[in-house]
């Protein structure tokens, strides 16, 4: 049963289909991590995302299971998408990853995305790419000094055209596949032509606020349920009448 149908449940569908599952599979912006040494799992875009969802239709109840790893890449996660994400049989597996493997190679970041996405529809489970935000064009002031150095590193994929590569890489795969795609990079590059987008980075690297949080939930919901209207029947609470 697709999520987008299965937001619209009524009692019977409820008993038979149990609640929404989503998997959340990235690394450390799905995590949660923020500022360094700052974890807030409330601000987190699949937080807000679901919190989304319940206002639309809060007699469904929508569990998100985090499998994100703060500083993993995709070829160090598909060992673990069989035990930590298709396991939970989840409706829709939400798969975001690019900021730490740009220090790799495109070859070995699109051959685990394949895998992964391979693995999803192997499962009949429904998969949305998340292009991740970008990095850092300088190195701010403000940065951690223990993160300077890294910080002229990542300003160098972005600024260079690597971190472009990648992502446009990996929506080609995407698409290629027909997997979902929720194309946040570029609405980060549009951005960039009228703001300083590594201001919109909470560590000046490569985590966005809570702000650009919440425009991955409201991007991520118009991709899954496009137009959908909060609704106002006899099933709009828990209780049957």
């Amino acid at each position: 049963m697709k999520i987008a149908d299965k937001i619209n449940m009524d009692y019977e569908g409820l008993k038979k289909n149990g609640p929404i599952t989503i998997v959340a599979f990235g690394d450390s912006v799905t995590h949660g991590a923020l500022a360094l040494g700052e974890i807030d799992y409330e601000s987190v875009y699949w937080n807000l995302l679901r919190k989304k969802i319940l206002e639309i239709r809060n007699y469904v109840p929508v569990n998100v299971i985090n499998a994100g790893i703060g500083g993993i890449t995709a070829s160090a996660s598909v060992e673990r998408i069989d035990s930590q994400v298709l396991c939970h049989n989840p409706d829709l597996v939400i798969v975001c990853f690019g900021l730490n493997d740009v220090n790799g190679t495109l070859e070995d970041y699109l051959k685990a995305l394949k895998t992964i996405f391979e693995k999803c529809q192997h499962n009949n489970v429904d998969a949305v790419f998340m292009t991740p935000n970008m990095l850092n064009t300088y190195v701010a002031d403000d940065t951690a000094p223990i993160h300077k150095g890294y910080a002229e590193q990542t300003a160098n994929y972005q600024v260079s055209g690597k971190m472009d590569l990648f992502m446009s890489g990996a929506v080609n795969l995407a698409n290629k596949m027909g997997v979902k795609v929720c194309d946040c990079y570029s609405e980060w590059k549009k951005l960039s032509q009228t703001e300083d987008t590594t201001l919109l980075l909470i560590n000046r690297i490569n985590h966005p606020d809570r702000k650009m949080h919440q425009l991955f939930a409201d991007m991520l919901f118009d991709v899954i349920f496009g137009d959908i209207k909060a609704t106002t029947d006899e099933y709009s609470t828990m209780f049957k009448k």
